[in-house]
């Protein structure tokens, strides 16, 4: 069954659906790993978003149930080249298209991938629509999904406690990923994942000894109200911010975000630490970025750098015990190369608990 997708700038490309579907909205990106397709699909970071494949074969091991990010695909839509049609490994126990049709997000597939990311490479990521009728669909018509509220969709809607340890940990949950979580329980501590909104009071009486702002979707500035609480939380306790929390965070201390052309997505972005000169590669999904000139002189230095376009990619406050990365040191899908960045965050709170003692 013939279907297309409408781009905001006014082009079409033609596929075919794996099932029908009403007209679907979202921000059109892509994505570039050869694998990690079922972490993308259950990241939130990709909520709204529809989801460009560019390897021409997606699906061959299938969906298995222990390497989901979030509780449930995330994307507005997805499209690939070729969809594969079984399950290639022992523990695929779905399709791509079966995981993604079971929770409502349409999947098109046999679309020209490589025009179509050109494109995008071309204008920037954009509003576009699935649809099986484009002469009568109007992307303009729809909300931005920068000017949208989407946090509230993929937050939890309580506080949740998993695993156990010495060390206590509170995620600000703006669309966490389930990697983070497993990362810290495995380095021996208890995590509390609480809502976005949870009041300074609030996490005060879960007594944390550090704190993580999360990733999660769509425009930083959509919780500019927040950014007062989230500079005094920052403040008080050893702070770890990543992707989207590294965003806040920057915006918290005075910083500015900007919208990148068409952002930085797949296992394979180059990433600098400063201090060492080490390079190393990195999974990240983000539209956003902080702008260096922004920062105030007496917040943030810059501890790490995208290769390919110079942009921040972490910073470090010259006074607080506050880190941020704007890429995946929790690295599914993509290398683990980063993952001493949670090192240096329980270090951070390891300190903070000898000054305490010795004080």
């Amino acid at each position: 069954m013939k279907s297309y997708i409408k781009l905001e700038t006014g082009e079409i490309f033609e596929g075919s659906w794996q099932q029908a579907f009403p007209d679907t909205y979202g921000e059109i990106v892509f994505f570039t790993g050869m694998t990690g397709y079922q972490e993308v699909m259950t990241d939130p970071s990709f909520h709204g978003q529809i989801v460009v494949f560019t390897y021409p074969l997606i699906g061959n091991y299938g969906v298995n149930p222990t390497d989901n990010e979030s509780t449930q695909p995330q994307p507005a839509g997805i499209i690939v080249s070729e969809a594969c049609s079984n399950s290639g490994h022992y523990e695929g126990d779905q399709t791509l298209a079966e995981a993604a049709l079971a929770a409502g997000i349409p999947v098109m597939e046999n679309v020209d991938t490589r025009a179509l990311v050109k494109n995008i490479r071309e204008k920037g990521d954009m509003g576009a629509v699935m649809t099986g009728s484009p002469e009568s669909v109007d992307v303009g018509e729809y909300e931005p999904l920068g000017e949208r509220d989407v946090i509230n969709t993929v937050t939890v809607d309580k506080q949740i406690t998993v695993g156990s340890g010495d060390r206590h940990v509170v995620v600000m949950d703006f669309g966490y990923k389930q990697s983070m979580v497993d990362q810290l329980n495995k380095k021996g501590c208890k995590v509390t994942i609480v809502p976005y909104d949870t009041p300074k009071d609030a996490i005060e009486d879960l007594a944390p000894d550090g704190l993580l702002f999360s990733n999660g979707p769509g425009n930083p500035k959509q919780l500019d109200h927040y950014l007062s609480t989230y500079k005094e939380l920052a403040e008080a306790y050893p702070t770890l911010g990543i992707c989207l929390g590294h965003q806040l965070l920057a915006l918290a201390f005075g910083g500015e975000t900007e919208k990148l052309r068409f952002g930085h997505r797949g296992a394979n972005q180059p990433v600098q630490d400063l201090e060492t000169n080490k390079v190393f590669m990195s999974s990240q999904n983000h539209s956003y970025v902080v702008t260096g000139e922004s920062l105030p002189k007496e917040s943030f230095r810059i501890k790490y750098k995208n290769v390919n376009d110079g942009s921040i990619e972490g910073m470090m406050h010259t006074k607080f015990p506050i880190m941020t990365a704007q890429f995946h040191p929790e690295a599914h899908p993509g290398p683990a190369d980063s993952e001493e960045i949670f090192d240096e965050f329980l270090e951070t709170i390891e300190n903070k608990g000898r000054e305490a003692t010795y004080a």
